[in-house]
């Protein structure tokens, strides 16, 4: 089904948060594919590490993946661990469900502070999640001749396109008798919160019952805190694109007027 002329590493990432250049490793995964022998299948192997990121693993990530502060507490640190993890890369290939945006990156950010190279140069790489948006597009015409079986005629067109939308949602609702048909229900479905986030995004969270940043050069710092010792920084936030929330909050904080947990 693959041919290999040399191994292809499938790998994937949990991590403290979504940015490539300032989030950790908490776990790694590799399943590394074999060229094929004569008459055999591929091989197969896998190989996984627990990392200790060296900071707090903010609620919102554990959400996500369920690794805490204390599942890797005794985990060594991606220093440590770097040349095994760079070894097992060696001479392969790489792939992953989304990995040139964010896998990728992300592990090559974490190789270059320990003055590795990652990826090697001529490196090819397969992202699945790629390959699927290519076969199986996501765009509004698919989706028309997915849910409402026919084709999009006069795509790109602001009125063709919005009655589209309109027809692809209520396809969506009478195919799927599981979805939600009150509207805060459904939206509620769209946008799961965290118990633990203050605005809607996550940027600011509950910690230890107080508000802190979950982002940037002082996450996890309290709100308290950074209004007294870097309110520079926070008024920076507010001259930036972040959600209005967001800002509104900050700005109230810098007021003296701080989020209440009910």
């Amino acid at each position: 089904m693959l041919k290999l002329n040399r191994p292809l590493v499938v790998f994937d990432l949990e991590t403290t948060g979504t940015n490539v250049a300032e989030d950790r490793i908490v776990e790694i995964a590799l399943v590394v594919l074999e060229p094929a022998q004569r008459g055999s299948a591929l091989g197969r192997s896998l190989r996984s590490w627990l990392v200790n990121p060296g900071r707090p693993i903010p609620p919102q990530a554990t959400a996500v993946h369920g690794i805490t502060d204390a599942d890797v507490a005794d985990a060594p640190s991606f220093a440590e661990l770097a040349a095994a993890i760079h070894a097992a890369f060696e001479g392969a290939d790489l792939s992953g469900f989304h990995a040139e945006r964010f896998d990728i990156p992300l592990l090559a950010a974490e190789f270059k502070r320990v003055g590795l190279v990652f990826p090697a140069p001529g490196t090819h790489v397969l992202d699945s999640h790629t390959l699927f948006v290519r076969q199986q597009p996501r765009d509004l015409a698919a989706a028309v001749a997915t849910y409402c079986g026919r084709s999009h005629e006069g795509a790109h067109r602001a009125e063709a396109d919005a009655l589209a939308a309109a027809d692809v949602l209520l396809a969506q609702l009478q195919r799927d008798d599981g979805l939600p048909r009150e509207v805060a229900a459904l939206h509620e479905l769209l946008h799961p919160g965290n118990p633990a986030w203050i605005d809607t995004t996550g940027k600011l969270a509950w910690h230890e019952g107080r508000p802190v940043l979950t982002f940037g050069k002082h996450r996890q710092r309290p709100l308290q805190e950074l209004v007294a010792e870097e309110p520079d920084y926070l008024r920076w936030v507010l001259s930036k694109d972040f959600p209005e929330d967001t800002r509104q909050l900050i700005a109230e904080a810098l007021e003296g007027r701080f989020p209440g947990r009910s």
